[in-house]
């Protein structure tokens, strides 16, 4: 009975009509697509070719929408590296799926209420729970302890701060510097407001990958050195020590 059963399975997989009725259906499925194309584009006026111009504009908006968008710097608040008129592709996936914001990073949040209702451009110097201080007897920028060397981005003949600050980086909120840190409105400038000057995290559009425009400048932005090897925040309690807000305001937000 067994050899029966296997023959009887075998009959009914080999079984020419069961074949041509599941290609008769795939086939009609996509006659109908193709069928349905065809209907739309002779609706439309200028018939295919506007029907592709649509689709190219449709897919370059789910594109911005979800994945990557160009930011244009109207600013110097983040030279040498990214100068006025640059534009700048911002990488929208890239703290999605656990992914965070790290220190060294070159973002893009929206400001609104407690920057200002724009987009803005920095670099992380902290994020949660992170202890950073301006300065150290050298004058550096210190973060959990270790100096950071910032030559290889700072704008050249500016000091890491004018401004003093010893802070610890609430969880969930970065605290961001610019590299032009004479011409930036930044964290320091808002250590005083609602926030104390730190970015939420859930706020950050994306983290800047490349510069994409003038041609000239095209280039990759990659993470310093410098941050990549300020150590884990461990230890530091919650809480920061602010001194006033130095007052500088420049309109350094990016446009979309």
């Amino acid at each position: 009975m067994d050899a029966e059963a296997q023959q009887t399975e075998r009959d009914r997989s080999s079984d020419p009509a069961v074949s041509e009725e599941i290609s008769a259906t795939e086939g009609a499925e996509g006659r109908s697509f193709f069928a349905f194309v065809t209907r739309v584009a002779d609706w439309l006026p200028g018939g295919r070719i506007t029907l592709t111009v649509l689709f190219c504009l449709f897919s370059l908006l789910l594109l911005t929408r979800f994945v990557i968008q160009p930011f244009e710097i109207p600013s110097g608040s983040m030279e040498p590296g990214l100068r006025i008129g640059d534009r700048v592709l911002v990488n929208k996936l890239a703290y999605r799926f656990g992914a965070e914001p790290r220190r060294g990073d070159v973002v893009v949040f929206d400001g609104t209420g407690y920057f200002g209702d724009a987009d803005y451009i920095k670099r992380v110097v902290g994020v949660g729970g992170d202890h950073v201080v301006c300065c150290d007897r050298q004058g550096r920028i210190e973060v959990n302890g270790r100096s950071v060397d910032e030559s290889t981005f700072l704008y050249p003949g500016d000091e890491p701060s004018e401004v003093s600050f010893d802070v610890v980086v609430p969880d969930g909120t970065l605290f961001v510097l610019g590299d032009h840190r004479g011409d930036s409105s930044d964290s320091r400038d808002h250590l005083g407001s609602p926030g104390g000057g730190m970015i939420p995290v859930d706020d950050v559009i994306g983290r800047a990958n490349w510069i994409a425009w003038p041609l000239g400048h095209w280039t990759r932005l990659e993470r310093d050195d410098g941050h990549a090897r300020v150590p884990a925040a461990e230890g530091w309690a919650a809480g920061r020590i602010t001194p006033a807000a130095s007052g500088r305001k420049t309109a350094d937000g990016v446009h979309g």
